[in-house]
């Protein structure tokens, strides 16, 4: 029976995130799906990681390729596209398919939660869905989650793989000019603060940067920003050993 939905996440080197975003997956109560890990020649246990819980593995890239790469193969009618330390609340797709399908949307995003008590985590929350909902209609943003009805990834061409940072937000802008686009605010998805221990003011501050370079100037395709996936590898490190510690 072919799934209704298709599951894609970028991995590089994600052994110690992975297991929870399919955990996470496992949960769900909505069964008609697939998850496909598009890997970008991870040197860990990432590929084995994926292959035990049942998930297709495909060859991946930069962000943006493993996504194309994962869509390509994908047999739902609706995408999803998955952060490697995104994690899914449970019943989370049970009820935001419904709404997605209610409003008649074609491409989505949701809010975002990030695990961690910190004060400074719920103010990035609360500034991540207040800009991203009040701009929704003229500048639509998502990121970490998208949703996505197949046949508009393929009308806009899948993503961009020359941007170098932001690929995901120029994919949704190109989705909303053709479809109908919806930032959810009544569901959440949390993440790890991974990115905010490397230095929280210093991810803020290279967004906004990021954010007023593609205003006014457009996709970012220069190294500017000296972004690289494989960063994360290090911030993962960085954060496993304060957890252990």
């Amino acid at each position: 029976m072919r799934p209704r939905v298709s599951i894609i996440i970028p991995t590089l080197n994600e052994e110690l995130y992975l297991p929870k975003a399919l955990r996470s997956i496992k949960k769900q109560k909505f069964k008609d799906l697939e998850v496909i890990v598009a890997d970008a020649d991870s040197k860990d246990a990432t590929v084995e990681i994926a292959r035990a819980f049942g998930c297709r593995v495909v060859k991946g890239g930069m962000p943006g390729k493993g996504r194309n790469e994962g869509a390509k193969v994908a047999k739902g009618e609706i995408l999803i596209f998955l952060d490697a330390d995104a994690i899914l609340p449970p019943k989370f797709l049970e009820r935001f398919l419904p709404e997605f399908e209610r409003r008649r949307l074609d491409i989505a995003g949701c809010s975002m939660k990030i695990h961690g008590k910190k004060k400074i985590y719920r103010l990035f929350e609360k500034l991540y869905t207040l800009y991203f909902k009040s701009i929704e209609k003229f500048y639509p943003h998502a990121t970490n989650c998208i949703v996505i009805k197949k046949w508009l990834h393929e009308a806009v061409g899948g993503f961009d793989e020359t941007i170098k940072l932001g690929e995901d937000f120029m994919y949704i802008r190109a989705g909303a000019k053709q479809g109908k686009f919806g930032f959810l605010t009544k569901h959440q998805f949390f993440v790890s603060p991974r990115r905010a221990e490397d230095d929280m003011k210093k991810i803020i501050v290279q967004y906004l940067l990021a954010e007023v370079y593609m205003i006014l100037i457009g996709p970012i395709r220069s190294d500017i920003f000296k972004y690289r996936f494989e960063h994360l590898s290090k911030i993962r490190k960085l954060h496993s050993h304060k957890e252990n510690a």
